[in-house]
């Protein structure tokens, strides 16, 4: 069997042979595969266990539409996959799995600590429906002090290192890293501008007179004295703090005794910051030069796992993370997962200080290590300042994690209240809200905004921008091609109803005109089973007053002080929120286009030019070929091409 070509991209940095990709679709099972198997899912498995090797590897299950349901990975792919083939001995969630499978891909390996970096690149890519699932993986700020320049920079730093120079951190917040960085730079006065603004500046910047910068870009202190700040930083951002304050403690009381005293509190000041960039950190945890400590915490089927950052001694904050996983699966399982997607995109540090042991902790320390390039140590500390910060982690975790429950709590009871308002046979999980924004019917767009159990939904949101034939200002054209687009859509990508798309309230903002227009669209797409309400504001645009329209009812309202009014009011309020910061953005782009963008040629030194010598896209349209032709930059025939452009009647 010829093995199909694959993305380079699914190898996770090439940790695999190309050629090792097997597939198996349900077609290639066979009659009597299919008569020993129960179920068709299983026949694809038994299928794919006659040509699986004894090795290590990852496999992926899916379903007839393509969809990966499940990554795994397996030290022996053949021992692994053939347990999917006793089904009645799998848990529920597992059995569901397998009667959805169509197909099977997979990789094989050279060790298992590849499968299992790639297993947790393949989970973090697909999103896979039933595996622990990491949320909210967003990169983190770093300080980077910049090289490649005779006077480095100190710059906060997100994404892709791109940057060159050294990187400290990572900050659990974009906070964390500002005020760290203010800090820093009124203890080592190094810029922050860019290279562009340094090189054009003639005389000192704000920042210089707040005594926040050195003032390099004017020579207002020597090369080889602002190199020596720079390594001051580098050694107090690598844990050297307390040998940097030890230096400049001692030229402070050296300048003192000097009776060079402006110096002198020019070093105090320099102290302060250091020290403020101590004292803002309330949990510390002694003797660590690089770790992150992991505390996880479940109730009510829900999981948060607490990291806290510590690099070169020093605490850079925390966050909370909320994995999606089934109910039955266990503490470690949970953390095992979640670190194995943590670090897909990041450098592990040297130490992880755990709350819960893990399943295979041998292997993932072997895999963090192979990924660092260096020894990583996992520990599950029982006793000692090691302990008492997981259990700071710990309470942490379970702190964030009663906020959320109670949120969601609250959440639910509102959308409780929603189903009985609306006369709901269900409560609704997924409410989506539609609302338009244009000025004179330019730039015209839709926003849809998503909301359900646990908040507002923001990775679904979606704009629309309104392609016509629609009037200027026609609301309702508006509002008829956007529902029109969005459930288009889920009928094609979601025919099933099973993957999350398909809302069971749709609210417009809007009266009985754009709850008809709805309904219309509803009806010629033979969309059922979706509560339709629409929102209007009351009389002189009163919050409070607001009247709800359903086709089969009068129109009505709730009392001003009803909880679910406040809750409708705040999706109508975010709905509008997002339309109108769409509408805004696509009209700052529109204002920043020129007329001088239609012309074939016209790149941006061109129009530069043109801009500069006439001083308005206007002025170019009225001037003459001769005053084009003089223009730096453009020829006869350019020259000739705008003219034309703008006097096409010759």
């Amino acid at each position: 069997m010829t093995a199909p070509t694959r993305d380079p991209k699914e190898t996770a940095a090439a940790l695999v042979d190309p050629a090792a990709t097997i597939r198996v679709d349900q077609t290639a099972v066979t009659a009597e595969d299919a008569a020993d198997a129960p179920h068709p899912g299983v026949a694809v498995i038994v299928r794919t266990l006659k040509t699986l090797p004894d090795k290590p590897g990852v496999y992926r299950m899916m379903n007839a539409r393509g969809d990966v349901l499940y990554v795994g990975k397996a030290k022996s792919l053949k021992k692994r996959v053939v347990a999917y083939t006793r089904i009645g001995q799998l848990p529920m969630r597992l059995q569901r799995m397998v009667t959805e499978t169509a197909a099977m891909e997979i990789v094989v390996t050279n060790t298992e600590v590849e499968a299992l970096l790639l297993e947790s690149n393949y989970i973090k890519r697909l999103k896979p429906r039933y595996n622990i699932l990491l949320r909210d993986d967003k990169s983190f700020p770093y300080v980077v002090v910049t090289d490649g320049h005779d006077y480095p920079q100190i710059v906060k730093h997100r994404g892709a290192r791109s940057l060159k120079g050294q990187y400290f951190g990572p900050f659990a917040s974009a906070g964390a890293v500002n005020q760290t960085l203010a800090h820093l730079q009124k203890a080592f006065l190094l810029r922050s501008c860019s290279d562009a603004v340094f090189g054009s500046r003639t005389r000192p910047c704000l920042l210089f007179q707040i005594k926040r910068c050195s003032a390099p870009c004017v020579e207002r202190i020597p090369r080889d004295t602002y190199r020596e700040l720079v390594e001051e930083a580098r050694a107090f951002l690598s844990g050297e703090s307390a040998r940097v304050q030890r230096e400049l403690a001692r030229r402070m009381e050296t300048a003192s005794e000097n009776l060079e005293f402006e110096e002198a509190a020019m070093y105090r000041d320099r102290i302060r910051a250091l020290t403020r960039i101590q004292a803002h950190q309330e949990v510390n945890l002694p003797d660590a030069a690089d770790a992150d400590v992991m505390a996880i915490h479940q109730a009510g089927g829900q999981a948060c796992v607490q990291v806290f950052f510590f690099r070169a001694g020093q605490n850079y904050g925390n966050r909370a993370y909320f994995p999606a996983h089934s109910q039955d699966a266990e503490p470690g399982e949970v953390l095992e997962a979640f670190i194995g997607q943590f670090y897909d995109n990041k450098d592990p540090p040297k130490e992880l200080l755990l709350s819960h042991a893990l399943p295979q902790e041998a292997l993932m320390t072997e895999a963090l290590t192979s990924k660092a390039g260096r020894r990583v140590r996992i520990h599950i500390p029982k006793r000692g300042d090691r302990a008492a910060m997981v259990a700071t982690a710990e309470r942490n975790a379970r702190e964030a994690l009663g906020r959320r429950l109670a949120e969601s709590s609250a959440q639910r009871k509102l959308l409780d209240g929603v189903a009985e308002v609306f006369g709901m046979d269900r409560t609704p999980e997924r409410v989506e809200v539609y609302d338009n924004s244009h000025i004179q019917g330019t730039n015209a767009l839709g926003g849809m905004i998503v909301a359900g159990p646990e908040g507002f939904m923001k990775n679904a949101y979606r704009k629309f921008n309104i392609k016509g034939p629609v009037a200027p200002g026609d609301d309702y054209g508006m509002m008829r091609e956007v529902l029109t687009r969005r459930f288009k859509a889920a009928q094609r990508d979601d025919p099933d109803r099973d993957r999350g798309q398909w809302p069971d309230l749709v609210l417009v903002d809007g009266g009985q005109g754009q709850l008809t227009v709805a309904c219309e669209v509803f009806a010629e797409l033979g969309v059922e089973d979706v509560a339709l309400v629409s929102i209007a504001k009351g009389p002189d645009r009163n919050a409070g007053r607001e009247r709800f329209f359903m086709a089969d009812r009068a129109p009505f309202q709730l009392p001003p002080n009803h909880p679910v009014l406040y809750f409708l009011q705040r999706l109508r309020d975010e709905a509008h929120r997002f339309a109108i910061g769409g509408h805004r953005a696509r009209r700052s782009k529109d204002i920043q286009k020129s007329s001088l963008d239609d012309i074939g040629g016209i790149g941006a030194a061109r129009k530069k030019a043109l801009l500069h010598h006439f001083g308005s896209a206007r002025a170019v349209s009225e001037a003459a070929l001769q005053d084009l032709e003089s223009v730096d930059g453009i020829s006869a025939a350019l020259a000739r091409k705008i003219y034309d452009h703008f006097h096409p009647e010759g």
